[in-house]
């Protein structure tokens, strides 16, 4: 029996992909480095770190620096694209208990950005013996790991905006995607939210912006109290599906918003968090409402550790702390 675990199940790792010059971060490279070393000092507190990076060499030498567990930390050296490995990462399932690995196809969010090393990286990282001997199976489907939710229990949370886009799978209809994915993670509950989306997202409304689920049939979710706020009239028809399903329901702080250099708004959200053993990391934005934002996710995790990040840098490419993250469930190293 196949099933798509939960994300605050046991875990054996979590899995960054480092960012370099040749990436869209090199404007900021620095600051984009100091965010993921302190990501990388967070994990090892609590678990084993795998990294993709294009100069292993210099990596070690940057995260030797900081308060990194070298004896938690892998790293291999692998030529990417970009750095959000929640999309490109291996989605894992359990089949009859044990652990399998799933390639899905990434394409950049559609063909927006280059992607064809991203694309590879599971794979190499397979070969290379970065997942132990657990199996990988290709799965012939445009699917990102930031766009779908799991509860553990075979009900899945995400949004029509980005699974039903004709730029991923437009060969299929809504029907046809639930039964591909029912056949390869075992769900036998779609809720399809209708409404959500952040200004300066890429991914056309990724599930793990807007709304995820926590134990105790809880989910947190992104909601904007401003009606003078673009995002308002969305949102709030977001929460409105979100009362359709039998959760208790938190809703995270909303943030001021955060603009670049052009003035373009930059998709600031809390949802983005990373649930890992024994601790939560919750992405923050200099924020006035960061603290209220640990407090609240703090509410939904009352046993873990909840530690705050500053991603302020990640958002400069439209994405943060989730995103740039991917979980490795137990049993697979």
């Amino acid at each position: 029996m196949n099933r798509l675990p939960a994300e605050w199940e046991p875990q054996d790792a979590v899995l960054i992909c480092w960012p370099h010059e040749k990436t869209d971060w090199a404007p900021y490279l620095t600051e984009a480095e100091a965010v993921f070393a302190n990501i990388a000092e967070a994990v090892t507190r609590f678990e084993k770190l795998i990294i993709v990076a294009r100069d292993e060499a210099a990596i070690r030498k940057k995260l030797e620096k900081r308060d990194v567990r070298m004896d938690r930390v892998a790293l291999y050296e692998i030529e990417s694209d970009d750095t959000w490995v929640r999309d490109f990462g291996p989605v894992t399932i359990y089949e009859n208990g044990k652990p399998v690995l799933l390639d899905f196809t990434f394409t950049g969010w559609g063909g927006k950005f280059e992607a064809g090393l991203d694309n590879q990286i599971t794979a190499k990282l397979h070969k290379l013996g970065a997942f132990g001997k657990t199996p990988l199976r290709t799965v012939d489907l445009v699917l990102e790991g930031g766009s779908i939710e799991s509860d553990g229990e075979g009900l899945l949370l995400t949004t029509a905006e980005c699974l039903l886009n004709p730029n991923r799978n437009a060969q299929l209809n809504k029907q046809q995607v639930e039964q591909l994915l029912a056949c390869e993670l075992n769900i036998k509950n779609f809720r399809w939210l209708e409404n959500g989306w952040l200004a300066g997202d890429d991914t056309d409304a990724h599930i793990d912006t807007l709304a995820r689920f926590c134990p105790e049939k809880t989910i947190l979710y992104v909601q904007c109290p401003d009606p003078a706020d673009e995002h308002y009239p969305a949102l709030r028809n977001m929460e409105n599906e979100l009362k359709k399903i039998p959760y208790r329901l938190l809703p995270l702080p909303w943030p001021a918003a955060k603009f670049d250099t052009d003035g373009e708004r930059l998709p600031a959200t809390y949802a983005n968090f990373l649930i890992i053993n024994g601790a939560v990391l919750v992405p923050t934005y200099n924020d006035l409402a960061d603290s209220q934002a640990l407090e609240t996710v703090g509410k939904a995790f009352p046993n873990r550790k909840i530690i705050g990040i500053d991603c302020s840098a990640l958002i400069l490419q439209h994405g943060s702390l989730h995103c740039v993250t991917m979980q490795i469930p137990e049993g697979v190293l």
